[in-house]
């Protein structure tokens, strides 16, 4: 968005803002519904649609079954793969958490919003991205000591460590273990604020150049406006590798609740 100054604020794409109930307040806390809020509701809309309008079971697949089957099976597959047949039952969960994180990353990065409101990536912010990785965290917490008890601290020491190490070892690998939730939903959140911010910056440089001369377009705007294709190309590669990880790694966490060695 243009400042009055004509320069273009990159951070402005991240900012929460209220569309309605600005008065709503529970305990001293405002509660309006906001755009991120909004953008999430059209994430789970677009998933819901995309789930439904796939689901037909004809014998001879469309394109559409065939793309929700796709994506079914890679998850189902990532799981047998990662956990073994225990892992059926998690696939639900796991592959809900990767269709919100990819569906909510290309919303983000559409050109034009929904009825007037300028597109707004969720996974940009680190509540959502930390909420999101809680989440997956306790479950794995739950599985952990639902099917070991005490005996899943038993993960935070290797087999075969020598006795004197263990207090050490243990608590290193304690630490490791808990720092995990952060490590989740930073690393989300990290790369689609940096892409989105180079982005901005780029465009920038374009409107700028554009406005100062044609001379400037050619040395400023025309280069800037070639890289920006090619990040953007890039940001929706990174947009489908971040839900990836994301789904991979939390898979993995549940794996070792499950198959405690």
């Amino acid at each position: 968005m243009a400042a009055e100054s004509g320069k273009i604020d990159p951070m402005h794409q991240f900012l929460i803002e209220p569309l309605f109930g600005k008065d709503w307040v529970i305990a001293g806390h405002n509660i309006a519904f906001t755009n991120s809020a909004m953008w999430m509701v059209v994430t789970l809309a677009a998933l819901l649609i995309f789930m439904v309008g796939g689901m037909k079971r004809e014998l001879v697949p469309g394109r559409w079954q065939a793309m929700v089957e796709s994506f079914t099976g890679f998850i189902s597959g990532m799981m047998a793969t990662n956990i073994g047949p225990e892992g059926k039952k998690f696939t639900p969960y796991v592959f809900s958490l990767f269709m919100f994180i990819l569906i909510a990353n290309i919303l983000g990065m559409m050109p034009t919003g929904v009825v007037g409101v300028h597109p707004f990536t969720v996974t940009s912010h680190l509540t959502v991205t930390g909420i999101l990785a809680v989440i997956s965290f306790s479950i794995v917490l739950i599985v952990g000591f639902w099917r070991h008890g005490f005996h899943f601290f038993s993960l935070f020491v290797p087999h075969g460590t020598p006795v004197p190490m263990i207090p050490m070892i243990f608590l290193i690998e304690l630490f490791s273990f808990l720092i995990r939730p952060f490590s989740l939903g930073l690393r989300l959140f990290v790369a689609m604020t940096a892409g989105h911010i180079l982005m901005k910056v780029l465009a920038g440089f374009v409107i700028n150049g554009i406005n100062a001369g044609a001379l400037t377009v050619a040395i400023v705007s025309i280069p800037s406006f070639i890289l920006m294709i090619g990040i953007t190309l890039l940001e929706l590669l990174v947009c489908a590798i971040q839900a990836y990880v994301f789904a991979l790694l939390t898979s993995l966490y549940l794996n070792d609740a499950i198959n405690l060695h």
